[in-house]
């Protein structure tokens, strides 16, 4: 045996590599084109075709078992019976071209379909109408060679669009959103009139949708249950949001519930033929403030994002919803041409052999034959005589028109009626004229084919959805206020988890999950932190509460550099959440003597160091008569003497009027607002 090389080594796994990589990509081009990803032309897949097709083939206007359709569609389908009845019922729910007889599940509640045996099934006329044509139809062999198949189906519908498709392959997935039946055919004829047109989702559940960021089918859409207010203390749900049932749906409410996003009594499901999901609330609780919350804690508003993939010219490409539409008005306008064509030549076939049976009858040219003993001089016979008349056919007489006539029987000869015969000639000769007509003017007869089955089906599919602009749900406003955040001095620790233990020392107050707490410390340092379970602070807090938008802050505070107190006035500042900021520069001497809130009656008594030259020893000083500042602001000295201590008098009378000590730069008058 040869020894092995590192040479040989690396040919080996070369061509192991080469072999992964071709099978590789035979099947995921196989999951792509043959199972995942709707063609452009049809909008099906592959298993939607062979399902529709079968029942064609089957189609005797009557009920079919489910079980048969899916036995027969395996002739065709290389996959398990599975697959074939899990996509049956999902194209038999979308209710365009399955008629369902049984149980097929419930698309608002997400119960299950019953067993294949228990069901029946057949084409809609809709589907009879729309989908076949053997004369456009290009069909190829079966998986196992024994049947034939459509390559795809002459559809006469934008099916892509109105059933909408979701499918994962390999390295890529669509998801494509249905839409409205009367809205897609009023495109179209929007499209043949050369007017622009918009196009919008419309989803089975109902619901309310926000279609802002659409993007022509490939970028996002969010999604609403319709909520109504029966009164203060009951909520009902009437639609649903794409994809979602009504046990979704409350999975997710009472998840919001047990999480303490959201108080309910009780959540029941009353849905039949319509959804009907009832919300009972506790006490102290209002149904308006609960309908944000379900919006911003549940699945009542859920996000989509379409993605337009599909198989054009048998390669997947992103598309937007007006190329589909575009493409499938270009298509319908191309076969109906084709169905016209095709319809003319077999009435001028007819008509050509009417007038060859009323030329052949009424000239008695079959009298010419009579003495004729072989079938070649018979045939030569019979065109002989027909040349005189060559200029009133349709075409050249060929030898199968002459062999149709000598089938002619005699006692059909015996009995021709010339007027009748006339008569029919004349009513072929107008449908060509009208078949012609309509060719000189596709456009307008595409128009009105679009038109009439408008007026034939579109009462049937009314828009389901509302289109409505709406706001993101404000998740902080929302929130219950349900927890308890506590600052033990003693410890130096605050936290929900943090128990209150004394009153006069501790701080305590009540926030959501969402808010943002503001600490304050004496020594001027400030900085914004999330609701912690317990966060270490240390035993310098002077001041915690819930970060407002428009918080305005009134502080005294003596900086320790001078020995001099300050005032100032400044709105909730901006922040990064953790990082510490400062209120005045640091020093050990540095302390905030008061801090108060509010915009308006923010007054406060400074205590001086006596002097004995001095006229007064304190001042009443009033916060509003100072600007308001950034954070980082120095402020405005309130006097040039040491303040002793700074007490916060608002809300008591004034005893007297507010005495400002005349200092530069300092003038009370000029610093009103």
């Amino acid at each position: 045996m040869s020894e092995s090389t590192p040479q040989a080594d690396e040919r080996k796994q070369g061509k192991l590599h080469q072999l992964f990589d071709a099978n590789f990509l035979d099947y995921t081009s196989y999951v792509i084109r043959e199972r995942a990803i709707p063609d452009i032309d049809d909008g099906l897949k592959p298993v939607q075709r062979r399902i529709l097709q079968t029942l064609r083939n089957m189609d005797d206007g009557r009920f079919h078992k489910v079980a048969n359709v899916v036995g027969e569609t395996m002739k065709l389908h290389p996959h398990g019976d599975q697959s074939i009845f899990a996509a049956l019922v999902n194209l038999a729910n979308k209710g365009y071209l399955v008629d369902r007889q049984g149980n097929f599940g419930n698309i608002f509640t997400g119960d299950q379909a019953s067993a294949a045996r228990y069901i029946e099934c057949r084409l809609t006329p809709l589907a009879l109408e729309t989908l076949f044509n053997k004369d456009l139809t290009e069909f190829v062999d079966s998986y196992d060679g024994r049947m034939l198949e459509p390559v795809t189906l002459p559809s006469k519908l934008p099916l892509l669009l109105l059933l909408g498709a979701e499918g994962i392959a390999v390295g890529m997935a669509t998801k494509i959103m249905p839409h409205n039946f009367c809205e897609l055919l009023k495109c179209q004829v929007k499209y043949l009139n050369g007017k622009k047109f918009k196009l919008y989702p419309d989803f089975p559940r109902g619901g309310i949708v926000d279609v802002s960021d659409y993007n022509h089918g490939n970028g996002r859409l969010r999604c609403r249950a319709k909520i109504e207010k029966v009164d203060d203390k009951t909520i009902t749900i009437t639609e649903l949001p794409y994809t979602l049932t009504t046990q979704s749906l409350i999975d997710s409410v009472e998840k919001a519930a047990k999480n303490g996003k959201i108080k309910i009594t009780s959540i029941n499901d009353y849905t039949a033929e319509d959804v009907e999901v009832e919300i009972k609330l506790p006490r102290g609780v209002h149904a308006d403030e609960t309908i944000d919350a379900l919006y911003a804690f549940t699945d009542c508003e859920v996000s989509v994002s379409p993605n337009l993939v599909v198989i054009k010219d048998s390669m997947p490409c992103i598309v937007t919803v007006e190329e589909v539409l575009r493409h499938n008005t270009d298509r319908l306008l191309h076969n109906l041409e084709r169905e016209l064509n095709i319809e003319r030549g077999r009435l001028r076939d007819k008509l050509h052999a009417r007038k060859l049976e009323q030329i052949f009858i009424e000239e008695r040219l079959y009298k010419e034959i009579e003495e004729k003993i072989s079938y070649k001089a018979v045939i030569s016979t019979i065109r002989q005589a027909l040349f005189p008349f060559a200029d009133e056919l349709i075409r050249k007489v060929s030898k199968e028109d002459i062999e149709r006539l000598l089938e002619i029987k005699i006692k059909r000869i015996s009995r021709f009626d010339i007027n009748k015969q006339q008569k029919e000639i004349q009513a072929i000769e107008k449908a060509i004229a009208v078949i012609e007509k309509h060719l000189q003017d596709m456009v307008g007869f595409t128009r009105d084919y679009i038109g009439s089955l408008l007026q034939k089906y579109g009462k049937g599919y009314p828009r389901k959805s509302k289109l409505k602009q709406f706001d993101e749900v404000n998740a902080r406003a929302a929130a219950l206020s349900n927890l308890h955040v506590v600052y033990h001095r003693e410890s130096g620790f605050m936290g929900h988890k943090v128990k209150l233990e004394n009153k006069k020392k501790d701080i305590a107050l009540t926030c959501s999950e969402y808010d943002r707490i503001l600490l304050i410390f004496k020594n001027g340092l400030y900085r914004v932190v999330g609701v912690a379970d317990k966060y270490f602070v240390g035993n310098d807090l002077l001041w915690m509460g819930v970060v407002q938008k428009d918080l305005v802050f009134n502080v005294i505070y003596r900086s320790g550099l001078e020995n001099l107190t300050y005032a100032k006035r400044f709105i909730m500042p901006k922040f990064i959440l953790g990082r510490d900021y400062r209120l005045f520069p640091e020093h050990k001497r540095s302390i905030i003597q008061m801090l108060a809130l509010g915009e308006k009656e923010i007054r406060a008594r400074i205590s001086l160091v006596p002097s004995s030259r001095a006229r007064y020893n304190s001042i009443e000083i009033e916060m509003d008569d100072f600007l308001l500042k950034g954070p980082s602001a120095k402020g405005k000295r309130i006097s040039n003497r040491v303040v002793r201590r700074v007490s916060n008098i608002t809300g008591k009378p004034r005893k007297q009027p507010p005495v400002m000590p005349s200092l530069p730069g300092l003038d009370a008058s000029k610093n009103k607002e």
